[in-house]
């Protein structure tokens, strides 16, 4: 699953400590692919490498490289065995029964069996990291037999598979786990391993590949260094000087590395826009009449927020649910045309003709432009934007307390149950008002209960929401990876950097 990038800013985690953890079973090289190496330019590094506190986004990607997951998640969002070979639901989907690989050891010599995935699930459960709520719905985790682990559910998830091939799936060493020197040093059974004499915290991280891998297939590199540069033009003029291989980079940057060669992979994991939250108008009376909601939507000529702002790298929506979620429907695309006429008489029809006004905060890594484009395009029908001093890192408690009736922000597209859990139910951060009807919990509840049909439960969620204006979506964005020919890379869907099992030599 990916988290933007304003959203990483908000998410606890662990802190470092700076002791060290026996790593076994190194090797110079044992690529599949001889002497090779690869360098990534990433945002930011782990706080810790303890597998408990892995993030998602840009923060799985380094646990990859070290750690493996029960299920791998294929580029086209696909789950395939990984460290466990099959897996299958009881009849009420509440009951997940894996069979785990016998074949594999921890980079420190431990096995890996049923006993140490359990721990692993436990210690996920407990250690309050950043995703701890991917495993909400476990019960217990039983060890039934050396190969074979059981997760009983308090209620049917249709998330739990795609979690664990996310943060809740990395495996590390029960001998490691919860200890001060995993903080430093990961020890799971990944296809390489920590170089900490040639690794710098905050600047660089070197890992070389473990000659006893499991995998050869998935180990195409002799080495991979994972840079840390912030700064996008920073990252910019790394890959174009050949210090990175790949990166992350926006539309501005982009351009300098098209011009010098770079080599684009593109896929759209956020959407960008308005989440009007106070539905019930408890704190801005307005919102709570689904015409000043609608309004609103109407207000925003998409396709110029769009060119102004990105420089066109993105699609103009009106619903929260991407293309790739399952959840999409063709004809919410473009359910809120600009049409500031039909915004004014939905204001003066709801009894707003005088105006209304929202307050939101600014988030310190939101362009200026955006927000002043949406100010006016606002103020056009009779509605004042008011946007009051930055916040970081109080963002999700203030959320939670009810004290924005809307924010501007960019949320993840995702799996259909995560993106309800994540802004829609009841349980929701992005829902804080607790908005509900009896018409959507039904549907919530037939999207919990539908197993392999559960996306397409959703795309009722997605039409409620979208047709009630819960959301005022403005674009999906583009998220624009760059890389050299020395490496060819596959987009990972849902993700605005690819796995780390998606890059290989060229050929």
């Amino acid at each position: 699953m990916k988290l933007s990038t304003k959203a990483m800013l908000i998410t606890a985690a662990a802190s470092l400590a700076m002791t060290g953890c026996a790593s076994g079973g190194v090797a110079a090289s044992g690529g599949t692919s001889g002497q090779q190496a690869l360098t990534l330019g990433i945002l930011g590094e782990p706080r810790s490498w303890d597998s408990s506190q892995a993030n998602v986004g840009h923060g799985l990607q380094p646990y990859q490289v070290a750690y493996d997951s029960l299920l791998l998640r294929e580029p086209d969002g696909k789950l395939s065995p990984m460290l466990a070979t099959k897996w299958q639901y009881n009849q009420d989907n509440t009951v997940l029964t894996l069979d785990l690989r016998t074949d594999v050891t921890f980079s420190d010599g431990e096995k890996f069996d049923a006993t140490a995935a359990k721990a692993n699930l436990d210690n996920f459960r407990k250690a309050n990291g950043p995703q701890m709520s991917q495993l909400a719905a476990v019960k217990e985790v039983k060890a039934v037999d050396a190969h074979t682990v059981e997760l009983d559910l308090n209620a049917a998830d249709p998330s739990m598979e795609y979690y664990l091939s996310q943060a809740a799936g990395l495996m590390g060493s029960p001998k490691a786990l919860g200890t001060d020197g995993m903080k430093t040093q990961p020890v799971g059974t990944g296809p390489y391993v920590m170089d900490k004499a040639a690794s710098v915290p905050g600047s660089q991280l070197v890992f070389t590949a473990r000659k006893d891998y499991w995998n050869k297939d998935l180990q195409k590199f002799s080495k991979i260094t994972l840079k840390t540069l912030q700064d996008p033009t920073a990252r910019t003029n790394a890959l174009v000087s050949g210090q990175v291989d790949a990166t992350l980079l926006d539309p501005k940057t982009g351009k300098q590395a098209e011009s010098s060669g770079m080599k684009l992979v593109s896929n759209q994991v956020d959407w960008t826009g308005l989440l009007l939250l106070d539905r019930n108008g408890e704190v801005n009376k307005p919102l709570g009449d689904v015409r000043v909601r609608q309004a609103i939507n109407y207000a925003f000529d998409r396709k110029t927020i769009l060119d102004q702002v990105r420089l066109g790298r993105g699609t103009a929506t009106s619903q929260v649910f991407g293309k790739d979620s399952g959840a999409w429907v063709e004809d919410l695309e473009n359910k809120y045309p600009y049409d500031p006429a039909k915004a004014k008489a939905l204001l003066k029809e709801a009894g707003y003709s005088t105006g209304v006004t929202l307050d939101m905060p600014a988030l310190p890594a939101e362009e200026p432009t955006l927000l002043a484009v949406l100010k006016q395009q606002l103020a056009d029908v009779g509605i004042t934007l008011n946007v009051g001093a930055p916040i970081a890192n109080t963002f999700a408690s203030d959320v939670a307390a009810k004290k924005y009736s809307a924010i501007e922000f960019n949320l993840f597209q995702g799996e259909p149950w995560v993106a309800i859990n994540q802004m829609i139910s009841t349980k929701a951060l992005y829902n804080p008002f607790k908005s509900m009807t009896p018409e959507l919990q039904a549907k919530i509840d037939a999207v919990q209960t539908a197993g392999k049909d559960s996306a397409k439960k959703a795309q009722e969620v997605n039409r409620y929401v979208t047709e009630n204006a819960w959301f005022a979506p403005l674009f999906r964005v583009d998220q624009m990876y760059y890389h050299n020919s020395k490496i060819t890379v596959t987009p990972q869907v849902q993700q605005a950097v690819p796995s780390i099992y998606n890059y290989a030599p060229a050929k």
